[in-house]
């Protein structure tokens, strides 16, 4: 599954595949991460990036390309 998930890290941010506990990639910022992800992702085909905010909740997702986004009308942020 090419989809990665953007998370706090004790040193940093880590970029992780879904339902891995070990970090793909580990980051100074989340922006960093959130880049590296989408890297990653492109390179694989296309699919989502899921960022965690520092409490921990879900805050944003992209679909990176060749992904299909499901709702293309509604995700105006990117």
């Amino acid at each position: 599954m090419p989809d990665r998930y953007v998370t706090k890290h004790p040193k940093g941010w880590a970029v992780k595949a879904p339902g891995r506990e070990r970090a793909s990639s580990v980051h100074g910022t989340q922006r960093e991460a959130e880049k590296a992800a989408k890297r990653t992702v492109h390179n694989l085909g296309g699919g989502e990036v899921r960022i965690r905010g520092r409490n921990g909740r879900w805050r944003d997702s992209d679909t990176v390309a060749p992904g299909r986004d499901p709702n293309p009308p509604h995700d105006k942020k990117h």
